[in-house]
């Protein structure tokens, strides 16, 4: 029996380091080693979804008559502690180093290979 009860919104949103664009590996889970570009962000639940990751099918009914039903298949989304920033030129994942520049903008940068990302 499923709780039909909506699940609470966290009371706030956590500062991620990871942004729709990039591209990420998987870290741990059944997909570990994969890679793809991030999709979406979740904020308020610290999580992302990656194209071509986490898989889930759901089948759907016909909404009209003469429609048949179908098999849909989409990407659900990881906890964010699960995936890493991929560098796609050094074909390595590292974690990722803020830093702030002389004329003091903001930039994100590989701490394993110094690319800068932004």
């Amino acid at each position: 029996m499923t709780n039909s009860m909506p699940k609470s919104k966290p009371a706030h949103r956590i500062k991620m380091r990871i942004r729709k664009g990039d591209t990420v590996q998987v870290i741990n889970g059944k997909d570990k080693g994969k890679t793809g570009e991030v999709l979406r962000i979740l904020p308020f639940e610290n999580r992302v979804v990656v194209q071509g990751i986490n898989l889930r099918t759901r089948h759907e009914k016909p909404t009209q008559e003469g429609e048949s039903g179908r098999i849909v298949t989409e990407e659900a989304s990881l906890h964010a502690s699960n995936v890493m920033i991929y560098s796609v030129a050094k074909k390595v994942a590292s974690r990722i180093q803020l830093v702030v520049e002389k004329d003091g903008t903001k930039k994100r940068r590989l701490k394993k290979t110094g690319e800068l990302i932004d």
